[in-house]
């Protein structure tokens, strides 16, 4: 259970009577009610005794520790759950999709695996989806195949890396090659990780430590943590789906419904080693989704695979409180003219996508504006106030849209017909016209219209 506000006065100074108000808070109750909820950072408060401010940061630290992979532009963080399930509230860091490449492997397969890792993403809510990256494995027993390997991916990508081997010298030596990455070392064992962990408080990196249960993670985590070592991921060792839930499942519940902190860490999923079958391999890597890994790691990545994995992960991780929408704007549709017809609807991603899907399928160049409507389909926008001719008429005069046509007719959404009479009124000089019902009509619609002013 996280620390309350009751609990926290009592550990400042004076027994929470000093009141100095430094804080910027009139009283040491209202300091610590505010730091309970996380309001306010420790370092408020400048007369904490060392040992108090450090036994509240610990108290106070999320039950999950979030942790950092790589660094720059590509670097991401996972970890810092709060629930165990995502209609509780929401998950917040999206696991990591790792691809593998091994130094056994033909260097044609390598080079594939690495160009897809670059160049495959996709456009999905308005948002850009990809893989996250490069698992780098020791597989040959020769030392200088893997460096070569590791220089090879150290060059060819900038996306964080996951070194890989068994022999934890080969391990630290490619640690050495891309310190500067702050790559993350996997398998890190309680018989290597006094070497480990001399290596990595000279150059700091994640620890992926392994285990063949869950109750060995622990030892080796208050291992690591006693050395002032956080940054931790963990594999339950887990290469079954049953144990893999199992294993999952049990860290996260000793995490924040036990607050057992050397369990509160991310975990690792590796479905690469579960199947030799690609497509159960996805499968696998879907569960691990659900079931709370923070990295993830395929033997491939192919279009017709990779999609609906990065579609599952985008939806678990949205957060539920939180209408998906996009960016109020115009849209080009079939790279539209002067000439083309311009349509408008709300900014719920889902109607975005089904109305510009539509246009697009009628093959009639078209400008779609997208209205701020609080992330709400057309009925629901409208009965809010926010899809209304009040406030449609402010964002079409100021969109910029006048300025890239040569007329002046616009499409309403068929359903919000009643509409109509406040754009007239508070547009003028724009022709209003009702558009159909239901988006699916729009591909025998819109053909029809732009015929009709042809004319």
């Amino acid at each position: 259970m996280a620390i309350k506000g009751t609990d926290i006065v009592k550990k400042l100074p004076e027994g929470g009577k000093k009141n100095c108000k430094q804080c910027g808070l009139p009283t040491c109750f209202a300091f610590a009610m505010k730091l309970a909820s996380g309001g306010v950072s420790l370092d408020k408060c400048p007369y904490l005794a060392a040992e108090v401010k450090a036994e509240l940061a610990d108290a106070l630290a999320p039950p999950v520790k979030p942790v950092t992979v790589g660094t720059g532009a590509t670097a991401f963080t996972i970890g810092d759950e709060q629930v165990m399930y995502r209609h509780e509230k929401t998950f917040v860091h999206q696991p990591a999709l790792a691809v593998m490449v091994s130094d056994d492997e033909p260097e044609a397969d390598i080079d594939d695996k690495i160009s897809k890792l670059k160049e495959l993403q996709f456009t999905w809510v308005g948002k850009t989806l990809k893989a996250d990256m490069l698992a780098v494995r020791f597989n040959s027993g020769d030392r200088s195949k893997y460096e070569a390997l590791v220089k090879k991916a150290c060059n060819a990508v900038d996306c964080p890396l996951l070194m890989m081997a068994e022999d934890t010298d080969a391990l630290l030596a490619a640690h050495s090659m891309c310190a500067d990455r702050y790559p993350a070392l996997y398998p890190v064992t309680a018989a290597g990780i006094e070497k480990v962990i001399a290596a990595v408080k000279t150059n700091p990196a994640t620890v992926v430590i392994k285990a063949d249960n869950v109750e060995d993670l622990a030892l080796l985590t208050l291992k690591l943590k006693e050395n002032g070592i956080e940054n931790i991921v963990m594999d339950p060792g887990s290469r079954d789906l049953l144990s893999a839930v199992r294993d999952q499942t049990l860290v996260r519940r000793a995490s924040l419904k036990q607050s057992f902190r050397p369990l509160g860490y991310p975990t690792i999923g590796f479905p690469c080693f579960m199947t030799q079958d690609r497509m159960s391999e996805i499968i696998m890597a879907s569960m691990f989704i659900i079931k709370y890994a923070g990295i993830i790691v395929l033997s491939h990545i192919d279009a017709h695979t990779l999609l609906p994995v990065l579609a599952q992960r985008l939806n678990i991780y949205t957060d539920p409180r939180i209408p998906m929408s996009m960016e109020e704007n115009i849209y080009p549709v079939n790279n539209p003219d002067a000439g083309s017809p311009v349509l408008i609807t709300s900014n719920w991603a889902l109607t975005y996508f089904l109305v510009s899907s539509e246009v697009e399928a009628s093959k009639v160049p078209a400008w779609l504006l997208v209205k701020e409507a609080g992330g709400l389909g057309i009925l629901t926008a409208w009965a809010a106030g926010k899809f209304s001719g009040d406030t449609i008429a402010p964002f079409v005069k100021k969109s910029g849209i006048e300025g890239k046509v040569n007329h002046r007719r616009l499409v309403i959404p068929g359903k919000v017909a009643r509409i109509r009479g406040e754009l007239m009124e508070g547009l003028p000089e724009w022709d209003i016209i009702v558009g159909p019902g239901d988006a699916n009509e729009i591909p025998g619609y819109l053909p029809k219209l732009v015929k009709s002013w042809n004319q």
